[in-house]
């Protein structure tokens, strides 16, 4: 199972993408992790990273793994919590960065639960998660590039999360997946590699 964890900061992922032959603007990535930065602000991982670098490893994915190079796509990947998890709104994507890349935005980001507790959080999750099934292509792929940087160290998170967390995933990524032959690929690895979590 590949590993997308060694874009850690964006000086070191610019110059992986200046240096390969891809077609990629660089400059327009360059705007995407500026406000990403400036919006998220100093948030952490759950494992005291920046939160930056969850956003670069899900960038990694698509340019190193998948091969992606579509602009909007990219840029959705480097902004796709901004409204989820910052005081950022749709309108603020939209007027720095247009309603293509604000579209798949709005797709990827979890509404909030309508009510309080762990239930109906769990409930919300699982609705927009089944929504996704329904997302054009462009936004899954954010979605799965998205969960690949969240999933491929799974093991360094709480044993109850895991579990919960390969459950989740097999249920409702692994399917989004089936249509894109690289991320199939990854993601049957990935199974095979914490099958025990079953």
């Amino acid at each position: 199972m590949e590993l997308f964890t060694r874009w850690h900061t964006w000086d070191t992922a610019r110059a992986d993408i200046t240096a390969s032959a891809a077609p990629l603007d660089a400059d327009a990535l360059d705007r995407a992790v500026a406000a990403a930065r400036r919006w998220h602000g100093d948030q952490q991982r759950p494992t005291g990273a920046p939160y930056l670098e969850h956003l670069l490893e899900a960038l990694e994915v698509l340019v190193r793994g998948a091969g992606v190079t579509a602009p909007a796509v990219l840029t959705a990947a480097i902004l796709h919590d901004v409204v989820e998890d910052t005081p950022a709104t749709l309108p603020d994507v939209e007027a720095e960065f247009g309603p293509e890349v604000t579209e798949l935005v709005d797709w990827v980001t979890k509404p909030p639960a309508p009510g309080a507790g762990r239930q109906a959080k769990r409930a919300a999750k699982a609705a927009y998660l089944r929504r996704l099934g329904d997302a054009p292509p462009e936004a899954i792929l954010v979605k799965l590039a998205d969960r690949v940087s969240n999933v491929q160290t799974l093991d360094r998170m709480p044993l109850d999360f895991q579990r919960r967390y390969y459950a989740e995933t097999l249920t409702y990524i692994i399917p989004l997946a089936d249509p894109h032959p690289w991320f199939s690929t990854w993601y049957a690895s990935w199974r095979t590699r914490f099958a025990h979590l079953l």
